[in-house]
């Protein structure tokens, strides 16, 4: 039998391939998209490339055991991820209703995760596998590897390693601790004696031995206390760099929860190998006759081409979990991958995105990330961009260029958000106009957030004079190329800060410009983030200075009706 491009998901499948076990059992709450924007499949082909045996387990059913033994006990261990998103989130909205759609599970079809899948999967493989090490990774563990705010419970809950039961936990990308445990574990190593992978994050009865730490608040004592539960957030954030960042130690009752310092950046060399691995570029064909996967269709056009955020915006996840410093691939990988999509049946010509958390950081750098890493204390892009930070606009206009002579190529358009601080100055000026000429589908996505400037400085986001700086340039250079485009605007309402001034202060602003915003989006408070830290204590976590948090779901709905009156909340 012809053995399949995709990893095995079944016993049939691992006979298929004449093996006799698995290395390694991957298990996740999306479906299997064999794609590098699913995180499963990246770690998956990670370990297959180094030489190890990997399976997949998608969705699995959770209330019976028949799912996770179906591939039988890997020689390893078990890896578990929620998936793409948090677990919660993709089941329900903020106003803690029943999602219509989840966008990673087949046909779009809900109920096919549960509430926490890091930890209601680890605590079944647990029951049915109790000597196999566990190991827990994905946006879901990354973010609550400490104790942390729980926005759906209302409280704050220790580290999501001690409630799954799991041996370790990789935080962040994750490809480089993983391939180091499988190591270690395939040696004959002890999963609990891994007390120097960088980037995990581990359970110690002691202290002793641990060097360069510092110890935060404990559980006990950040879960009583809001403003002991700020005091550990600062200590964590600032230490949050791979360069100078410390071990942190933070005890929960007779045991200390441990976050080795993070990961090193990747070389471009290490990001660009990853990203061309042999992925299928598929969702499994198992799904093909529920009408796919949604999420895959939103991607399957788009080029991942760096990780990493400067920006650091109080309320976005992606500086805990991929780091601030940017790690950029090289124009060569990028073009093969293009190349590699040319020849997708699916492919008609146009690619939807070049990008990465922020599409214009492409390539940037900073001198001092090297050796000293991002800086502990000043911002790459607050209150504006630090003349350090060297912006790759060249690079980037090279790379386009020669992404538009790849044959079956028709159309490169930028779809993930920009930075538009970065687009008001002459230094933009050849960036802007390239991006205006030839690389905006007729939309542009910029993210305000808020007109507020006491809200967007907690939001550690530009003055709304600035977006008006851009939006004018932006016409502009529309008008000098005699082109029709428009902006979508993202903003947020009920984000901490956003009293009824402030509320009001935005329906004003919308009423004088003519701004019919579509793109509103209530305030999330997302673990292990500045503003969850805001949202949950009332303070800066920062400053210690009080901050005014709209809790109260009618007044959220107010501040969302009041900017968006065609979107009231059902």
């Amino acid at each position: 039998m012809v053995k399949s491009k995709f990893l095995p998901v079944c016993g049939q499948d691992i006979k298929d391939r004449a093996w006799d076990h698995l290395d390694v059992i991957l298990v996740t709450g999306d479906a299997y998209v064999d794609h590098p924007s699913f995180g499963a499949a990246v770690i998956a082909r990670v370990l297959e490339q180094t030489g190890y045996k990997v399976g997949i387990i998608s969705q699995p059913d959770w209330k019976t055991s028949d799912d996770f033994l179906k591939l039988g006990k890997p020689k390893l261990f078990f890896g578990i991820t929620a998936g793409n998103l948090d677990s919660i989130l993709s089941n329900y909205t903020i106003n803690r209703s029943k999602r219509k759609q989840d966008d990673y599970s087949p046909g779009g079809r809900i109920g096919l995760r549960p509430n926490r899948a890091t930890i209601v999967y680890a605590n079944k493989i647990r029951e049915l596998f109790p000597d196999t090490p566990i190991v827990l990774g994905g946006i879901e563990a990354s973010l609550r590897r400490l104790a942390h705010y729980d926005f759906w419970s209302d409280t704050v809950r220790r580290s999501i390693l001690l409630d799954a039961k799991a041996d370790l936990l990789a935080y962040g990308m994750g490809e480089k601790q993983i391939v180091e445990i499988a190591r270690r574990i395939e040696k004959g190593e002890d999963v609990k004696s891994f007390d120097n992978i960088r980037g995990t994050v581990i359970v110690k009865k002691t202290l002793d031995g641990l060097k360069n730490y510092i110890e935060i608040p404990s559980f006990e004592e950040v879960e009583k206390n809001k403003d002991k539960f700020n005091e550990a957030f600062k200590l964590f954030y600032l230490e949050s760099d791979p360069v100078r960042g410390k071990t942190i130690a933070q005890k929960h009752g007779d045991r200390f929860v441990v976050q080795l310092a993070p990961e090193k950046p990747l070389t471009p060399k290490e990001l660009d190998d990853i990203y061309l691995l042999d992925y299928v570029r598929l969702p499994h064909p198992s799904y093909d006759k529920e009408g796919g996967v949604p999420g895959f269709e939103t991607i399957k056009n788009s080029i991942i081409s760096h990780r990493g955020c400067s920006g650091e915006c109080s309320f976005c996840s992606l500086g805990i979990h991929q780091g601030r410093i940017i790690q950029s691939r090289s124009r060569e990988s990028i073009v093969k991958e293009i190349e590699i999509l040319t020849q997708q049946k699916y492919f008609k010509g146009t690619i939807t995105d070049i990008g990465g958390p922020t599409a214009n950081l492409y390539a940037a750098g900073c001198k001092s990330w090297e050796r000293r890493g991002a800086c502990k204390d000043k911002k790459c892009l607050m209150p504006s961009k630090c003349p350090n930070l060297e912006l790759g606009y060249d690079e980037t206009l090279s790379l386009w260029d020669r992404v538009k002579k790849i044959k079956g190529v028709k159309h490169i358009f930028i779809g993930s958000g920009l930075r538009y601080d970065l687009l008001t100055d002459k230094q933009s000026d050849r960036y802007l106009k390239a991006l205006c000429r030839e690389h905006v589908s007729g939309y542009l996505k910029v993210a305000p957030e808020h007109v507020s400037g006491k809200v967007l400085e907690l939001m550690n986001k530009p003055g709304i004079r600035v977006y008006e700086r851009f939006v004018k340039r932006f016409q502009n250079v529309n008008r000098e190329l005699g082109k029709k485009q428009f902006i979508v605007n993202y903003f947020i309402t009920s984000h901490p800060g956003a009293d009824k001034p402030a509320s009001l202060e935005m329906a004003r602003y919308f009423s004088e410009k003519k701004i019919r915003p579509e793109q509103i989006q209530d305030f999330i408070p997302l673990p292990m983030t500045a503003s969850a830290a805001m949202y949950w204590t009332g303070k800066n976590p920062f400053t210690g200075e009080s901050v005014y948090v709209a809790k109260d779901i009618k007044e959220r709905n107010w501040q969302r009706a009041l900017v968006q009156p065609a979107r009231l909340p059902s």
